[in-house]
């Protein structure tokens, strides 16, 4: 009775404990089976995309880069040709020097020779003045003793006034040859001065638009004009993009985004990576619901999930990313 009995009590044991580790297995299968599931979340590498243009119209003469070339900030990308610019540089470089010419000739004042012959005529008019006041002086003597007729003394009146007129007028120009251009002048002709060399500097900033230079590092992407092409200004020539600084963008639901905040840390799987996990760092959030789109779930109650922009950036660079790859994120709901 003792070995029967020891017998069903190992039995017993064993069956109880197959019989826990049935009902273990089926309440761990219940359990994943009722448990909610994260949510698949795929997102888009994406990168700045910069427009490369002229502000000037032209001839695309050269393009020195090409397409999937990395390139540096500052670096040569294109030279277009403006004869129209190169022209009116040459029509405000005229304008230039006739505008500085005239505003040193007007802080110069007159010239020497134009002063001493100023002085020349005052003198030779103070001369005559001179000459008809004595003139004058002796015919009045004559007509007052009766010799000569009034009339040949209001003659010498008449010249005399004349002489000492003229006389006047010449003294009036000498001091103003050696006097020189008045201040309002010179002012006047340093301002045209001036607004000639602003317009030549208008016309030097243009043609320094005539080489196109890259904004910022990057890589070259289509090229949408070709050498001999005519380009307008602001026309894009090229395209430049930043590959290594991107970032993910996808589109979380409003009963997503608990927990996510800007500068938190979420987990990506690239598949174009061969399924590489790299961590993100959220950078922006759509501020509100006019910048979101919506779904309706459920036709007749219920309300409308939006879903709100989230932008993410790798936390340190991921070698081989690139604009159009596909993030894949495990959301909790």
């Amino acid at each position: 009775m003792n070995d029967s009995s020891a017998q069903a009590g190992r039995k017993f044991s064993v069956t109880l404990a197959l019989a826990l580790a049935v009902v273990g297995v089926l309440a761990l299968g219940l359990w994943l089976a009722w448990r909610p599931a994260p949510d698949q979340v795929q997102g888009l590498v994406d990168a700045r995309e910069l427009r490369v243009a002229s502000k000037v119209t032209g001839r695309l003469a050269q393009i020195h880069v090409e397409e999937g070339q990395m390139v540096e900030a500052g670096q040569l990308l294109a030279t277009i040709d403006s004869p129209e610019a190169r022209a009116k540089e040459a029509q405000v470089s005229a304008v230039v020097d006739a505008a500085e010419a005239q505003a040193s000739k007007a802080e110069a004042g007159s010239r020497a020779t134009e002063i001493a012959a100023a002085e020349a005529q005052w003198l030779r008019a103070a001369a005559a003045a001179d000459l008809a006041r004595v003139t004058f002086e002796r015919i009045n003597r004559l007509a007052e003793e009766g010799v000569v007729p009034g009339q040949k003394r209001d003659e010498a009146r008449t010249n005399l006034i004349a002489a000492d007129q003229a006389a006047r007028a010449a003294r009036a120009q000498y001091d103003t040859a050696r006097e020189g251009a008045r201040r309002e002048d010179r002012r006047a002709a340093e301002a045209q001065a001036s607004q000639a060399r602003g317009a030549a500097a208008e016309v030097a900033a243009a043609l320094a638009e005539t080489t196109v230079f890259a904004p910022a590092r990057g890589e070259v992407g289509r090229r949408l004009a070709q050498p001999g092409e005519l380009v307008g200004a602001g026309f894009p020539i090229m395209y430049v993009t930043e590959i290594q600084r991107t970032w993910v963008t996808l589109t979380l639901r409003e009963n997503q985004l608990a927990g996510i905040a800007p500068g938190s840390e979420v987990t990506g799987t690239i598949p174009a990576l061969k399924g590489a996990s790299a961590r993100f760092r959220v950078t922006f959030m759509a501020p509100a619901g006019d910048y979101a789109t919506w779904r309706a779930t459920r036709q007749s109650s219920g309300f409308d999930i939006k879903g709100f922009e989230v932008r993410l950036a790798p936390v340190k660079p991921i070698k081989g990313l690139r604009p159009g790859m596909s993030v894949l994120f495990d959301w909790p709901q």
